[in-house]
């Protein structure tokens, strides 16, 4: 039991990497695409909206673009997923290593 536990562990670990590291090229993309004006019917445009304004609409709310234009909102979101691969999936990891 020890052995699938840890196994487990580690698929977790991994499957949530994966997840971050994907929402991470979605919120690079949604970056890229607000430098212009891309047409709001796009299907693909939909996607990164629909995928990354619910986060991005909550970082706002605590921390308001600067001087009215600056949104920093995905730099905050980036760092954040950054800081949950290496503390949340390595802990998870040594966990793993420890069954």
């Amino acid at each position: 039991m020890d052995i699938l536990g840890g196994n487990f562990l580690v698929g977790i670990a991994k499957a949530l990497n994966l997840i971050l590291t994907i929402y991470l090229y979605v919120i690079v993309a949604r970056a890229i695409i607000s430098w212009v004006s891309p047409s709001p019917y796009n299907p693909i445009v939909q996607f990164l909206y629909a995928a990354t304004e619910p986060v991005l609409r909550y970082v706002r709310r605590m921390i308001p673009p600067i001087g009215g234009t600056i949104d920093v909102s995905p730099i905050i979101v980036i760092v954040a997923i950054y800081f949950l691969q290496q503390f949340l999936v390595n802990s998870l990891l040594e966990l793993a290593q420890r069954y």
